[in-house]
């Protein structure tokens, strides 16, 4: 009886999980000897990855776990009618600059000291206030290509002005290797500690941190090795840390918070309830709920996080999985955080101010949607003698006080 109870669950694994994670979006060859006719902006990608290098020259990185830490670059041209939130690639055949999202360029780098010169390279192009840099963390079902172009789309829709780094793990970018990539995200918690360390050994103004899906957990774990390290704010340099539709057992991000303790500056998390990957990740999972989809609001946010609640968001994502870069607003607003900083949680700043710089640093997104949900951590936006007693309304939207 057990065999055919467990038999069928993984027949129903097999079924429901192409619906889940980070859906593929197929192999992407490069154009560097396209001809472009129109105005092409480029994103410069540096990459660390626990991948192995590809045979196979178009994939460049495999889904197979390498033998440690492996640092690349990557260039990649946004068309000229991009669509904000939209991702524009082919649906058969080669790209078009003019039309699609194309690698134009890309170069192994042979040692952390290649990819830290680099990396100081890039910073040294910018102004000090535009000298930070944004490491995101992909999820589950992505190949390299995927993550590459994701993280593309979403830096060069969300304006910020910094240093883009990918930390790329093996995922096989398969929905039926949900299991191979749960253990290649747990193997690359060491590669994403290092690679955080060497971060904060560049020039770095700040280094801020966005994670989604399964590469939350990579994050939150890499994240608690530092903290048993003695190192949680990499030296003063970490920014903000973004938590997007975390693919991660409620109790064991408590768990993993408990060991972390509340952060200097909140987390800031991304949650939905209406996520239906991660709705069928619950159920595949005992039933027990996911982190990014949790309705408790209020109760993460006594962890010392801002609790972002987009189920009101509206997007293309048939999902609701990928708002953090398919909706235009959360880009916008996640940018403007990124750019901004955490400027309103000081302790030494008056209320008023305080919501004043919270109104700003989430911009016009708030006052034209209207459908963002917002519960911060009561040190945010009080003072030890100050006492707020009910929700705040933002530009039409709850900034929720939790005691």
């Amino acid at each position: 009886m057990a065999c055919i109870e467990l038999l069928k669950k993984f027949i129903g694994l097999a079924l429901l999980l192409p619906l889940v994670g980070c859906a593929s979006l197929g192999a992407i060859g490069t154009g560097t000897s396209t001809q472009i006719t129109g105005s092409v902006a480029t994103e410069h990608i540096l990459v660390a990855t626990t991948r192995s290098r590809s045979a196979d020259p178009d994939e460049f990185f495999s889904g197979e776990r390498g033998p440690g830490l492996d640092h690349a670059s990557v260039f990649v041209s946004i068309p000229p009618g991009h669509q904000a939130g939209a991702l524009e690639l082919p649906r058969y055949g080669q790209p078009s600059p003019d039309q699609h999202f194309v690698i134009r360029d890309r170069t192994y780098q042979d040692s952390n000291q290649a990819f830290s010169k680099a990396v100081n390279a890039e910073i040294a192009k910018r102004e000090n206030s535009d000298r930070d840099v944004l490491l995101f963390v992909h999820g589950y079902n992505t190949d390299f290509s995927d993550s590459v172009m994701r993280f593309a789309q979403f830096a060069h829709d969300s304006g910020f002005q910094g240093t883009l780094v990918l930390f790329t793990w093996a995922s096989r970018g398969s929905p039926l290797e949900y299991f191979y990539d749960r253990e290649s995200a747990t193997i690359a918690r060491d590669g994403l500690e290092r690679t955080l360390t060497l971060l904060a050994a560049t020039n770095a103004r700040k280094v801020h941190i966005m994670a989604h899906s399964m590469g939350n957990w990579v994050a939150m774990e890499s994240l608690r090795q530092l903290q048993i390290a003695g190192d949680p704010t990499l030296g003063g340099k970490m920014g903000e840390v973004v938590l997007a539709s975390p693919d991660i057992d409620v109790g064991v991000f408590k768990a993993q918070m408990q060991r972390l303790g509340r952060p200097e500056k909140p987390y800031n998390l991304l949650v939905s309830k209406d996520d239906r990957a991660l709705n069928l990740s619950q159920r595949l999972s005992g039933n027990q709920p996911r982190i990014g989809n949790y309705a408790e609001d209020t109760e993460i946010a006594k962890l010392g996080i801002i609790v972002y609640d987009l189920t009101s968001v509206k997007s293309d994502d048939s999902l609701r999985h990928g708002k953090f870069a398919q909706a235009p607003e959360i880009v916008q607003l996640l940018g403007g955080r990124l750019n901004a900083g955490n400027q309103f949680s000081s302790n030494d700043v008056r209320f008023s101010d305080r919501l004043q710089t919270l109104t700003r640093n989430i911009g016009q997104v708030v006052a034209t949607t209207g459908d963002i949900v917002i519960h911060t951590p009561q040190t945010v936006l009080m003072r030890p003698d100050e006492i707020l007693t009910a929700p705040i309304e933002v530009f039409g939207n709850t900034v929720q006080s939790v005691r």
